[in-house]
């Protein structure tokens, strides 16, 4: 309970949460020519956007959607990959987790930024049912920035569910066919 006596979350800084992981690109990861696979590079992002929204919530967490997941530059066999997880934005039970994917090339130095994504994940009690998050805390310009992105983010997901459930609505009702559309088309028939 807070110290209003309401039972709601208290507010984390986006820091509390932040999530920074590397590893090195293995043949395994690879395709004959030596390109790292981009579902290898998704696994990596969801695993840790996953950790970093487990640390905000501290519960369990489950990907909802990837909102957004760009390929900028190749990522090769023996190129190590850090990745750096934070928390932009929350709703009731859900949270966008920014991800950010680097790329080094071990023997020269030299860094790329190499994808981007911004994956929702949602907070989870011990049944599996949504649980309600505490808020985030952008104390940073940069953080502030990205909690704005995050919320036109949600708005437009928002508008694109509302207007792909219509479009499914208006699909799945029957057209209502009367006689004289019937008498019409076994006309056209003759």
């Amino acid at each position: 309970m807070t110290n209003d006596g309401s039972s709601a979350p208290r507010g984390k800084p986006v820091r509390e949460s932040e999530v920074t992981m590397a590893r090195q690109m293995m043949p395994a990861d690879a395709n004959p020519w030596g390109a790292v696979h981009g579902g290898v590079v998704m696994k990596m992002v969801d695993e840790a956007a996953g950790s970093a929204a487990i640390r905000h919530a501290r519960c369990q967490v489950a990907t909802v959607a990837i909102d957004h997941m760009s390929f900028l530059h190749q990522v090769s066999v023996g190129d190590m990959i850090t990745l750096r997880a934070s928390v932009n934005d929350v709703g009731r039970t859900s949270m966008e987790v920014g991800v950010r994917v680097e790329t080094e090339n071990m023997l020269s130095g030299e860094r790329h930024h190499t994808s981007s994504a911004y994956v929702v994940m949602v907070a989870l009690d011990d049944r599996g049912r949504p649980v309600e998050v505490a808020p985030v805390i952008a104390e940073s310009p940069e953080e502030k920035r990205r909690m704005a992105a995050a919320k036109i983010r949600r708005s437009q997901r928002k508008v694109l569910e509302k207007a792909l459930k219509q479009s499914a609505d208006e699909l799945a009702e029957p057209t209502p066919v009367s006689a004289e559309m019937l008498a019409g088309r076994e006309n056209t028939r003759s």
